[in-house]
């Protein structure tokens, strides 16, 4: 382990150019016109005393203003807990951490693509197209030099198998969290311009943690699960009724005209009309036929076509969750003291929870007036349309982006459980913050967790952009 937070870095040959400042690392295509800022964002990260979390929003900041075809570059750094990772163009990047091997590449996405991959990690490699192989004595311990890629063991030179963040130079620990109440983070600036936006370090902002399950608070409401509901029962089905086609119809017979010839010439349509339904003998006159009628019943030999029918109607598509109506017949959580709809109050010990459809329970209202109407799942980030669940159908896309380049391709997951909204955080690189209702402070939230927020609750996705979740429930 360096003094830098890396093991051994070995450089891989080729054509492109390797940095390592700080223990932050670069690869990068010698070729790209925007080399010089490249480097010119490591090493002002590494003089900053920023860790990989801050290395991959500068490079996003000078990737976003490139015009044309994704520049070949990739970098990492350490971060609390991991290692953030960002892969742009015909870059690859492969992280071996706690999940196991984790591989990114720059193709995947319209832009770039990050991650952020929790520790302990115990192998990092960036690589261009074209780099080979390490040589087993080449190490890199700072500085740039010519190469296609570097790799990095993290357990070779008496390293440990975890990868820390570099100490803040000038910043002091953060007084211990208790686990049932985190103390907040300081609040963030706001971003004015793509320079690099002023945060606290990662050390600072308490990451939420849920509360012991030895100590877990009861139940807000009077039932908090299904579980809990009381029995339904269910009424027994009426035998099926055996229904037949009624007896046919007959009517008076009509005044049959008297016989003679008629009055005018026949027409010849009749006559081969006539000749068609099996009538012998001399052409006859159909208006001396005397009228029949005959009901037809569906499926019966003289039924007539039925008309094209049209699209047949969708099964419900909404998922059934247990709710109670109010006294208008109103579907609400079984949870709240009152309905959603009429505002009646709702008197749980007279309420029979059954299965019902999950009527929308809100919208989340994004800071540039975007909505999202909370009826399915939701997958927000900068590029979601390419995202595996979004293509098989199981989320709705959800395209947030923002000038500072913090917003993942990938970056957060919004899932509907029962009546729940859950946030759940998909590895990005600059995280994601809640602020509960009537609370000041901004929270982190730990990556691939779900967490259920409350109806007033502000989220903040990455460095810049919010979103509020409001419901009509009266909670």
């Amino acid at each position: 382990m360096t003094d830098e937070g890396f093991g051994v870095v070995r450089p891989l040959p080729g054509n492109g150019l390797v940095a390592h400042v700080g223990g932050l690392l670069l690869v990068c295509d010698a070729a790209e016109a925007v080399v010089e800022d490249l480097l010119g964002a490591l090493r002002e990260t590494a003089a900053s005393g920023g860790d990989g979390r801050a290395l991959a929003r500068r490079v996003a900041q000078v990737l976003a203003v490139m015009m044309g075809e994704p520049v070949a570059c990739a970098v990492a750094g350490p971060v609390t807990g991991g290692v953030a990772v960002l892969v742009s163009g015909p870059a690859f990047a492969s992280v071996t951490g706690s999940g196991g091997e984790v591989q990114l590449a720059g193709r995947d996405a319209l832009t770039w693509s990050d991650r952020l991959v929790p520790g302990p990690v115990t192998r990092v490699e960036l690589r261009l197209p074209e780099a080979g192989e390490a040589h087993p004595l080449a190490r890199l311990d700072g500085g740039v030099i010519v190469g296609g890629g570097v790799w990095c063991d993290l357990t070779e030179g008496g390293a440990s198998s975890a990868v820390q963040r570099p100490a803040p130079r000038t910043e002091t620990a953060p007084p211990a969290v208790q686990p049932s109440a985190p103390q907040p983070s300081a609040p963030r600036a706001e971003v004015a311009s793509p320079a690099e936006p002023s945060l606290p370090p990662a050390s600072a902002r308490p990451e939420w943690s849920a509360p012991p399950a030895d100590s877990a608070p009861p139940a807000p409401y009077p039932m908090s699960s299904p579980e809990h509901y009381p029995p339904v029962p269910v009424p027994t089905p009426a035998p099926e009724l055996q229904l037949s086609a009624p007896p046919a119809w007959q009517p008076d017979p009509m005044p049959v005209p008297p016989q003679g010839p008629p009055s005018g010439p026949v027409p010849q349509e009749e006559v081969e009309t006539a000749r068609a339904s099996g009538i012998g003998g001399d052409p006859v006159d159909v208006r001396d036929q005397p009228f029949e009628y005959e009901l037809l019943t569906p499926g019966g030999p003289q039924a007539a076509p039925e008309p094209p029918a049209g699209p047949e109607p969708q099964p419900e598509s909404r998922p059934l969750v247990y709710g109670v109506d109010c006294k208008n017949d109103h579907f609400n959580d079984p949870r709240v003291p009152y309905c959603a709809v009429c505002g009646i109050a709702l008197v749980q010990r007279t309420l029979v929870p059954y299965k019902g459809p999950r009527p929308p329970l809100g919208v989340l209202l994004l800071d540039d007036g975007m909505t999202l109407r909370l009826d399915t799942d939701y997958l927000v980030g900068r590029d979601p349309e390419r995202a595996p669940e979004v293509a098989d159908g199981s989320v709705r896309p959800a395209k947030v982006t923002s000038p500072d380049g913090s917003v993942s391709r990938r970056h957060l997951r919004v899932a509907l459980d029962g009546w729940d909204v859950n946030l759940v955080d998909l590895g990005s690189v600059n995280g994601t913050q809640i602020q509960p209702p009537g609370d000041p402070n901004f929270y982190d939230i730990p990556p691939n967790e779900a967490v259920a927020i409350l109806p007033g609750t502000t989220v903040r996705i990455g460095v810049s952009r919010t979103m509020r979740y409001e419901s009509h429930r009266n909670r």
